[in-house]
């Protein structure tokens, strides 16, 4: 099979797709659910926190269960559990029954990350994971665009108890080709040409050196490195900017412009288009200019920053945005620097270290970025008095972008593999 590698990151990034249609669907259909159940922001807000603790968790275990079972198994292991999580939500009748499920969800949903950054990994010369990634990262884009006018249309018709069991059959569906075409990595899977094995063997980060041992640290002697903290602190600064509108947008548009389900279903959508072309655009601007020459250093962090530089002045001007078009035309560009973003930010862990090490520095990163967004979640109520005044929730977006662009452009150093030979890198120098 020619471009093997490009039909897997396809599979991924429908997975993805999946995966926010799952997550994403309680929040379209949250104007119903709350009147039928009785539920107000702050429920919304408790069960969404929930979720996110779980989805922490779930990260860093499921990086650790990727590096160990391989990316085949962790992938089926990741969505077998989620898609029977979303199905049990049919079963829910309170906040608490609510919370037991997305818990489940939220630590099984949390394995396609460190997995599809892997598999990235894994499948892809250097130069072309920052497009691959994009792809992935259209993936959410994707769900998120699929998500509000599918979720509506089902619910419309079937309420929404029947809504989330046929969205779990997604998931099983997908199980089918993924099982079928994954059949190992690309060093030893039997469809994969000689050429294209090669491409991609000789562009793995434990190629770099036939002379040095590929180096793998461990748990500890990787939050070491100074490299792994600027991975953790850009996750850390700018997960809340895309959480807080795959939270809240449908609520936004509800208390700010008066959406019901309908609306939401109509228009929620149109933000996340911009972000699918901002991963494709945020992939293809760092391939290209490693391509044209640059270094890999000043590829990510130029294209990083271009991210940062749409997504602040966006921010700040929603503040004052006073017609749905507007907001939405603003968010827009907002997601569209996001996903430019953090789809190079996605890659550091593949830049800096082995396949070996790669999920699990992504499972950390993502954690601890997922630690920031519980605090976000739980922060909007408070700041917009229960959804009647809206500037603070952008202000509080907009605060974090510097933070993450410190991360990214200054306390990792350059951008380039680390090996044992590196320790002067490291922010504690660890015994031979």
């Amino acid at each position: 099979m020619k471009n093997l590698r490009w039909t897997i990151v396809s599979l991924v990034a429908i997975a993805t797709i999946i995966n926010y249609i799952d997550r994403t669907a309680i929040s379209v259909m949250w104007p119903g659910i709350s009147d039928d159940l009785g539920m107000d922001s702050h429920d919304y807000a408790n069960i969404m926190s929930v979720f996110l603790v779980a989805y922490a968790v779930g990260q860093a275990v499921f990086g650790r269960i990727f590096d160990a079972v391989g990316t085949r198994i962790g992938f089926m292991l990741s969505i077998v559990v989620w898609s029977i999580s979303i199905a049990l939500h049919a079963l829910a009748t309170s906040v608490a029954s609510f919370s037991v499920f997305r818990v489940l969800l939220g630590f099984s949903e949390a394995g396609n990350w460190p997995g599809a950054t892997k598999a990235n990994a894994e499948w892809f010369p250097s130069r072309e994971r920052a497009l691959a990634q994009g792809i992935f990262g259209a993936g959410a884009s994707a769900g998120s665009i699929i998500a509000p006018p599918l979720v509506a249309f089902l619910y419309a018709f079937l309420g929404w108890q029947a809504t989330f069991v046929v969205i779990a059959l997604f998931g099983f569906i997908w199980l089918v080709p993924w099982l079928i075409i994954y059949k190992s990595g690309p060093d030893a899977h039997p469809w994969i040409t000689p050429e294209e094995r090669e491409l991609i063997l000789s562009g793995q980060i434990a190629a770099r050196s036939d002379d040095e041992e590929e180096y793998v640290p461990t748990f500890f002697e990787l939050l070491s490195h100074r490299q792994s903290w600027s991975v953790i602190g850009a996750r850390f600064f700018i997960e809340p900017i895309w959480w807080l509108f795959v939270a809240w947008l449908p609520l936004y548009l509800n208390d700010k412009f008066g959406f019901d389900v309908k609306a939401i279903g109509a228009s929620a959508w149109i933000p996340y288009v911009g972000a699918a072309f901002g991963a494709l655009f945020g992939g293809w601007l760092s391939g290209r200019l490693i391509s044209s020459g640059w270094t890999v250093n000043k590829s990510r962090k130029f294209a990083v920053a271009v991210g940062g530089a749409l997504m602040l002045p966006a921010l700040l001007a929603t503040t004052v945005a006073n017609t749905p078009a507007l907001a939405l035309g603003l968010i827009t560009i907002i997601l569209f620097g996001f996903q430019a973003a953090i789809n190079n930010i996605q890659t550091l862990p593949s830049d800096y270290f082995s396949g070996k090490s790669v999920a699990s520095l992504a499972g950390i990163s993502g954690a601890a970025g997922v630690i920031s967004v519980i605090t976000a979640i739980q922060l909007v109520p408070v700041i917009t008095n229960d959804g009647t005044y809206y500037p603070p929730f952008f202000i509080l977006g907009a605060s974090l972008v510097p933070l993450m662009l410190i991360s990214v452009l200054f306390i990792g150093g350059r951008i380039e593999p680390v090996s044992k030979k590196s320790n002067n890198n490291n922010l504690v120098q660890l015994p031979e």
